[in-house]
């Protein structure tokens, strides 16, 4: 099953609220267009579900069948929304504020992983302290351009240091 990695991405971003239906339902749609749906009732399924409560089940049991025990982790999945939300952010999408909402959700949510600290913190202020704006700034591009480039969690974290993202602390940059 190619492209399974867009619908976990998809996948994740619906379940945590973040993200539409219809991004799982296209994603099935052109599965079936391609003809690399190999007779897969659950992929026939999503292309013609409606609403989230009809496409998560369908989602998850087509992840489930394929990654199993090897399904990427939210961690991985949030890294790749950060990319997403970057990009959004940097074609006027999103607004700090905007970020700020799905950050103040999504850091609990993952169990505050050492990595998004400062960028939910940066964001957090720079709602309200205009200084805190290039804090933001910085570490989002840091944190998103090792995210774009990472294969894995792993590869992540082997790249990821927190001396770095402290150094976008307001009066340290």
């Amino acid at each position: 099953m190619e492209q399974l990695t867009e619908l976990e991405i998809a996948f994740f971003q619906l379940r945590m609220g973040f993200g539409p239906a219809d991004r799982c339902v296209d994603w099935a749609v052109e599965r079936l267009r391609l003809d690399e749906e190999g007779d897969d009732l659950e992929v026939v399924l999503l292309a013609s579900a409606r609403g989230r409560d009809e496409v998560l089940p369908l989602a998850e049991a087509i992840i489930e069948r394929y990654r199993g025990v090897q399904r990427l982790s939210d961690q991985f999945l949030a890294g790749k929304f950060i990319v997403e939300l970057r990009a959004a952010y940097l074609a006027g999408r999103e607004s700090v504020s905007s970020l700020d909402a799905i950050l103040t959700r999504l850091y609990p949510a993952l169990r505050y992983p050492d990595w998004l600290v400062m960028l939910s913190r940066n964001c957090e202020y720079a709602t309200d302290v205009p200084d805190f704006e290039q804090s933001f700034e910085d570490e989002f591009h840091y944190i998103s351009s090792l995210w774009a480039q990472s294969e894995s969690l792993a590869a992540f974290e082997g790249e990821y240091s927190r001396a770095t993202s402290d150094r976008h602390d307001v009066g340290c940059a």
